[in-house]
């Protein structure tokens, strides 16, 4: 490991998240600066974070657009060229630090961002298979890259960026380092943050753009076609429940893949229930 630090600025988005802050900085000490952006949180993540080196800045979300991410990437003043996002409960192995200082250090490489490779944990194991593959834009020239806007309309899914990604002006390649996603610690946890995520999908659902070209990454582009399709489909919560276990190889996760997948079934059960009520809503003023 350099004794230097790399010129890459890090925004950490949270709110609340005492549990994870500390592993997610402690496994970056090599940027140059983070940020932690936060929502005032009423736990230690303020405390925490200061104390392991990062500037902690408060957004006070004022509903619509834009949300934290995108907020962060306008406001911040950065000292460096290229952000890496990290969400509190992710954390980068060791070896990133050689792969990313080669990355910002070549004037001449070719990329304006970089996507991410991401594994879930889920009930103490690492699923190799359900929702892996999952790739992410994080680090890129913060000038180039903004978080697309998929819907005008007020989710009620919180303050930051859910299932939006990191559009860049300019191409885009990939890292071979694997993001570990400690984001669904307990059951209640994953319930939780389903509940205010399938609210996000029923707004989308019924009244958003979802586009799909501006998306520079294949595969994504590929689920996000996939997703338009699916809406359209009966019996969703069951094909949900059998993509993740079966397609996407769930059952070779065990227990966990499992419970994944079913879970999985049931968030899809939620959004179509709440789209339904949305445009019964809109229908009725």
């Amino acid at each position: 490991m350099s004794s230097t630090k790399v010129s890459v600025s890090l925004i950490v988005p949270c709110k609340n998240e005492e549990a994870n802050i500390a592993r997610c900085l402690n496994s970056v000490p090599w940027v140059s600066e983070a940020f932690v952006v936060d929502s005032q949180s009423t736990d230690q993540t303020e405390r925490i974070a200061t104390q392991a080196g990062a500037e902690v800045v408060q957004f006070e979300y004022k509903g619509g657009w834009p949300k934290k991410k995108n907020w962060a990437l306008e406001n911040l003043p950065f000292r460096n060229e290229w952000v890496l996002i990290l969400d509190a409960d992710e954390c980068l192995p060791p070896e990133a630090e050689d792969e990313i200082r080669k990355v910002v250090e070549n004037a001449d490489q070719p990329s304006a961002g970089y996507w991410i490779n991401r594994r879930y944990f889920f009930m103490g194991k690492a699923l190799k298979h359900a929702y892996f593959p999952n790739w992410n834009l994080r680090l890129f020239k913060h000038r180039l890259g903004r978080y697309e806007k998929i819907t005008e309309n007020d989710t009620d899914s919180g303050d930051h960026e859910i299932h939006e990604h990191v559009v860049v002006e300019g191409a885009t390649g990939k890292l071979s380092i694997i993001m570990d996603h400690h984001a669904f610690p307990t059951i209640e946890s994953f319930v939780e943050k389903h509940n205010r995520y399938s609210n996000w999908e029923a707004v989308v659902e019924s009244t958003g753009k979802d586009e799909v070209g501006s998306l520079q990454h294949k595969g994504v582009r590929g689920k996000r076609l996939l997703r338009r399709i699916f809406r359209k489909l009966p019996f969703r919560p069951t094909l949900r429940f059998l993509y993740v276990f079966l397609w996407q190889g769930g059952w070779l996760d065990g227990w966990p893949g499992y419970v994944f997948a079913k879970l999985h079934a049931q968030y899809e059960f939620l959004s179509v229930v709440k789209a339904k009520e949305h445009s019964r809503r809109e229908k009725t003023g």
